[in-house]
């Protein structure tokens, strides 16, 4: 299928296949690792996932203007490279908003603490692996390729799930 038979608009599309929204899941995820296994709530994985997603933006954010600005040798204006660069790296943030709203409800009392850290960890391989698919589907409509992006994907986030069930255990 495709984006239009999708009814996915272009800009959420081209957001979400960006290599800064799987490398924003992949943080997220190994964030989720860390601080879910140091305090073990959700409360604490939301907050440091959270800081941590907006740094590392805003760290992304000053190096790619820093770098459209080498680029063009003085030619480019400041304010336009800044809102290129933060436009560019928009997908960071936006691939967050699932795993932050899944740890919001552990803090919620909703659905448990473990139970919302191990979901937003499960719920980011999902979504890597639907990233790496439709990714590839945009370049092929062949099966095994996109099946094979998908796999390798969200094998990024199996693997941080599988360093959280080493740690935790």
């Amino acid at each position: 299928m495709t984006d239009e038979q999708l009814h996915i608009p272009k800009a959420v599309t081209r957001v979400l296949m960006s290599e800064e929204a799987v490398y924003g899941l992949i943080l997220v995820s190994g964030m989720i690792v860390v601080s879910g296994t140091l305090v073990g709530t959700s409360g604490n994985a939301l907050a440091t996932v959270a800081i941590t997603v907006v740094v590392f933006y805003l760290a992304h954010v000053y190096a790619g203007t820093l770098g459209r600005l080498a680029a063009t040798e003085g030619g480019a204006e400041l304010g336009t490279s800044i809102r290129e660069a933060a436009r560019h790296s928009v997908g960071m943030l936006l691939a967050s908003i699932a795993p932050l709203v899944i740890l919001l409800l552990g803090t919620t009392d909703l659905i448990d603490d473990m139970l919302s850290i191990w979901t937003a960890l499960v719920v980011n391989a999902i979504l890597l692996g639907v990233f790496g698919w439709i990714a590839v589907a945009r370049w092929t409509s062949r099966f095994w390729p996109r099946l094979l992006s998908a796999l390798i994907t969200a094998g990024f986030g199996v693997i941080l799930i599988g360093l959280k069930a080493f740690i935790h255990h």
